[in-house]
């Protein structure tokens, strides 16, 4: 079997003078010895990259950065450092993303069951819209202003009855959805019209979302026909497309540029007219690539006729991806990146569980070790933000890198971090 394909790895990876794999200009082998393993390493030069590239493909102003894939301060920070909003889903996320600094007018806020508490933090803040979700938001939205909060902007999430292929529980945009108000049964423009006539909401724009890591920007395409037909006619000033641009998670996978995503969905919307600022809000397409995790190996178990398992010292409770969509990584080892892997092994974590696991049919070198550092490429999504403390095990910490210098945006949890919500007292 090959060598885990460079074109996985962040922008700036490199080989040090020994062979063990660089990030950034720095040797993951010492990261992990100053650091800590497992850890989170992101090229802060790809991410930026990437930013820049959304930009460069649907025009300043247009490109809103999903948080839920990865956020902490120095994301928030960075990505709006490189001209795009943010977008937020509860109200913790909406927390982090003032916390950084983001003014509250260059955040957009999500979620299918905002709470009034949720509500009223973003409308005092003062974002720049609020994606209402239900028309019992809507209610809720007329109660609180009527009670003296400020007035919101407002962007109507439709679901367009357009099918992502992608996996069940990531697909978006079918009418059977928990999002959004339906295009096909009316409530989609009844809505429209509730928001429209409201005084209580300041209808600025409609949206919707069909999925996450797409492939085929044909399914992009077609949700962004229906939604520019329905638009146009509102003239409203933005329309929003959201995202769900796929990336590659192993050898051999292709996935579309974030520029053929963009001509697709914006002549989509110019054959029909539509005059609204086209809006898309990628997540993963920014941050999975740019980071890997490193792991070390602690425990190799050969079963004659059955399998090996390779165990490191993380898994589900740092990604719980391959838990929950049977996702696929590559994987190898930091002191010989570019090494053949004849070795057929199942990865799996610390946890108590049979399924944690994080490469079900991996490949690895020959002579993997005991002591061995593993990396896993791309994992800068959806891997640190969705992580838990299950069996008590601590997250990873998460470094930025970038021209041979290293800094620590979110520390490694200790075992008294497990403690700071623990109440020891009696009733």
């Amino acid at each position: 079997m090959t060598a885990v394909d460079r074109a996985l790895l962040p922008a700036t990876a490199g080989t040090a003078t020994d062979g063990w794999l660089t990030i950034g200009g720095c040797h993951t082998g010492e990261l992990i010895e100053r650091y800590g393993s497992p850890l989170f390493v992101y090229d802060e030069d790809d991410l930026r990259g990437r930013c820049r590239e959304a930009v460069d493909a649907f025009g300043q102003g247009r490109v809103v950065y999903a948080t839920k894939a990865f956020l902490c301060r120095a994301m928030a920070r960075l990505a709006h450092s490189e001209g795009l909003l943010l977008d937020v889903a509860t109200g913790g996320e909406l927390h982090v993303a003032l916390a950084a600094g983001v003014p509250a007018s260059d955040i957009t806020v999500h979620g299918n069951n905002k709470s009034a508490a949720e509500l009223i933090a973003a409308m005092d803040a003062g974002v720049a819209y609020i994606v209402v979700d239900s028309f019992d938001e809507m209610d809720r939205i007329d109660a609180l202003v009527a009670a003296g909060h400020r007035v919101p902007r407002v962007v109507v999430r439709v679901t367009p009855g357009v099918a992502a292929h992608t996996h069940a529980y990531i697909a978006t945009g079918q009418d059977d959805s928990k999002f959004g108000f339906n295009l096909g049964n009316g409530d989609a423009h009844r809505a429209i019209t509730r928001a429209e006539r409201s005084a209580t909401m300041e209808l600025v724009g409609t949206h919707c979302h069909i999925g996450s890591n797409v492939f085929d920007v044909g399914g992009l395409g077609r949700a962004a026909e229906v939604m520019a037909t329905m638009a146009a006619p509102l003239d409203l000033p933005v329309l929003v497309l959201g995202s769900g641009l796929g990336v590659a998670y192993v050898n051999g996978e292709e996935t579309p540029s974030m520029r053929r995503w963009a001509d697709v969905v914006l002549d989509a919307c110019a054959s029909v007219g539509v005059r609204s600022a086209v809006t898309v809000e990628p997540g993963r397409a920014l941050v999975a690539r740019a980071a890997i995790t490193l792991y070390t190996v602690g425990t190799i178990k050969h079963i004659p006729g059955v399998r090996t398992y390779v165990a490191v010292d993380g898994g589900m409770s740092d990604n719980p991806r391959p838990v929950l969509y049977g996702s696929g990584y590559e994987g190898g080892l930091a002191r010989a990146p570019d090494a053949e892997r004849p070795l057929e092994a199942r990865v799996v974590g610390k946890h108590c569980e049979s399924g944690d696991v994080i490469l079900h049919e991996a490949r690895l070198p020959a002579d993997t070790a005991v002591g061995d550092v593993l990396f896993t490429p791309v994992t800068g999504a959806y891997g640190q933000s969705m992580g838990s403390n299950y069996n008590r095990v601590t997250r990873p910490g998460v470094v930025f890198v970038s021209e041979g210098r290293s800094r620590v945006v979110v520390r490694r949890e200790t075992y008294d971090d497990l403690l700071l919500t623990d109440i020891d007292d009696d009733y």
